[in-house]
């Protein structure tokens, strides 16, 4: 899925327009049912195609609650006003109630992607298991946490899934080997600024990461802007990226705030950008690309670690 679409890169550079890469994350079962068609719409109305990243097994997201012990994971939702941003469904799936099976439930939505030209990855078999203890598996662990939800995807678009991007930027160096086996054209499993090939364990060269480099709308909301101003935020941020691979989440920008998202298209365009896919970055020559571990530190606005790259 991720094939053919550096045309597009090139295309937009002869328009003179700043190319701006569009992560969609889609992590519950009320994102993938109400965000994405919205955003589908927004994305057709406005000429643009994305990379949209999918969690396709249990939506157990509310599993997360139990984070709430931890004092900088309790501020985030506060300063979020999760409850009115997310929706209490989101909040409490797979808590009171088993975890909805995304894949086997909404996999027409799923398939609306593909027919509408974008590009598809995998996000996550299980998007609240990976985040919570993805620290402590290893790479086989790992690797079959990724094979489940691939073959699962896989099954429902009907092509072979090219790219991937694991949940809350977990990734470690045990991602990196643990996904190297399925010959992906690129990751996206980091923050950074930087696009670099990482090494695997044992010193060989792995495939390339695309790092994201601009913050999400929950990562600053309520600490460096509000929701009325953030528009202006990001845009500043969007015209000084040298890299500029932005994350947008089907349960935010497709649901509450999705007219606010569309409204940013256009300050976009009035600015000299326009959205691409991801894989429209990357060069024609990987080669050119530098490398690099691929490390696990912390980042402001977000609990816990992620993983880092240059």
């Amino acid at each position: 899925m991720c094939e053919g679409v550096a045309l597009q890169r090139r295309g937009l550079a002869l328009d003179g327009m700043k190319p701006i890469a569009l992560r969609i994350d889609v992590d519950t079962y009320r994102g993938t049912r109400e965000g994405v068609p919205r955003l589908l719409d927004i994305l057709a109305r406005e000429g643009i195609r994305a990379t949209f990243f999918l969690s396709v097994g249990p939506d157990n997201m509310g599993r997360h609650l139990w984070r709430l012990l931890k004092p900088k994971f309790l501020m985030k939702m506060l300063r979020s006003n999760a409850a009115s941003l997310y929706g209490w469904d989101i909040l409490f799936a797979g808590t009171a109630w088993p975890g909805r099976q995304m894949g086997k439930g909404l996999a027409p939505v799923m398939r609306r992607i593909v027919e509408a030209g974008h590009e598809v990855g995998l996000h996550a078999w299980d998007h609240h298991a990976w985040q919570a203890w993805s620290g402590h598996w290893d790479v086989e662990r790992q690797y079959h946490e990724i094979k489940r939800g691939v073959d699962v995807l896989e099954q429902i678009i009907g092509e072979r899934i090219t790219c991937s991007a694991v949940p809350g930027w977990r990734g470690n160096q045990a991602t990196v080997d643990a996904k190297e086996r399925f010959g992906f054209r690129y990751n996206s499993d980091c923050r950074g600024g930087r696009m670099f090939r990482p090494l695997l364990t044992d010193g060989t060269i792995g495939t390339p990461q695309i790092p994201v480099d601009l913050p999400t709308f929950d990562e600053v909301i309520g600490r460096e802007t509000d929701a009325a101003n953030f528009n202006g935020y990001i845009l500043e941020k969007l015209r000084s990226s040298a890299l500029g691979i932005y994350t947008i989440h089907a349960e935010v920008e497709g649901i509450l705030m999705a007219s606010e998202f569309s409204a940013l298209i256009h300050s976009m365009r009035q600015n000299g950008m326009d959205f691409v896919p991801q894989s429209a970055l990357l060069p024609d020559d990987l080669s050119t690309l530098p490398t690099g571990h691929l490390t696990t530190g912390p980042l402001p606005g977000r609990e816990g670690w992620v993983g880092r790259g240059l």
